[in-house]
């Protein structure tokens, strides 16, 4: 696929995704948000691609949401089926993806950050939610994720108000793992990848479907049953993943992941 809103990189079982707009702080129209969703079915479908790591060009802006002043011939107010990037809206990739933050995270910028499974933030980054000011609604997926992440009330008071708020802020709410000096965002990004590339991505693909799985359900005790039945995690329980993980912590030796292809 040849990329013009984005840059894609791939080195060793990591996916780096740049948007590739800085001329609009990584706004992105139609045809961006369209050419990341092919992105990303590409990656869900790759067996030699593990994690995915998502950021901005530049070190002012992650996104700053929808290019509301794209006035080309090919306009259009709506987004991909699976939402902000082909992302913010979609729950059927099991492999981590983790946003690398480097400045400002508007509308869907923010909404697509609060997609990934980890989010690592540059100390100078914001986040906001202001579609009410411009009367819009964040519909992208940022009014369901954000309660499930950091509450209710939280969430309310910056969806209801379009407010921003810092790295630190979102850091002590929840939505944020890590604050990172300017300028450092992907590499420890990358950090972080590496670690999850330590572990079986069989094992990986199991946890975050039973964590999507348990978190539908409000009683504990189903929640137990429903991740059981995970089709990962039932690949996992007969896996020769979970027989060499236990040989090689026997052994004292790094393990070699048959699900690694």
């Amino acid at each position: 696929m040849i990329m013009e809103f984005c840059k894609v990189d791939r080195e060793e079982g990591v996916l780096v995704v740049t948007m590739n707009r800085p001329e609009v702080l990584n706004s992105l129209h139609w045809m961006a948000n369209r050419e990341l969703e092919l992105v990303f079915d590409d990656f869900n479908r790759d067996p030699g691609l593990h994690v995915a790591i998502v950021t901005g060009a530049g070190d002012t802006a992650f996104s700053a949401g929808n290019d509301m002043r794209y006035d080309g011939p090919e306009k259009s107010w709506g987004l991909p089926e699976r939402g902000f990037a082909g992302l913010s809206r979609r729950t059927d990739i099991d492999k981590p993806i983790i946003a690398a933050v480097n400045g400002l995270a508007v509308g869907g910028g923010f909404e697509l950050a609060l997609a990934c499974d980890l989010l690592i933030a540059a100390e100078h980054s914001t986040f906001s939610l202001p579609e009410p000011r411009v009367g819009l609604a964040a519909l992208a997926g940022g009014m369901q994720r954000l309660p499930r992440q950091i509450g209710t009330k939280n969430a309310m008071g910056l969806i209801l108000t379009g407010r921003k708020v810092t790295a630190a802020e979102g850091l002590r709410m929840g939505f944020v793992n890590e604050i990172v000096p300017r300028g450092e965002t992907l590499t420890v990004a990358r950090r972080w990848a590496d670690e999850i590339i330590g572990c079986s991505p069989l094992a990986i693909r199991a946890s975050k479907q039973a964590v999507r799985a348990g978190s539908k359900e409000s009683d504990l005790q189903r929640a137990f049953e429903v991740e059981r039945s995970c089709p990962a995690v039932k690949a996992l329980m007969v896996s020769d993943d979970r027989a060499e993980g236990r040989r090689a912590f026997v052994e004292k030796r790094a393990p070699k992941w048959a699900s690694i292809s």
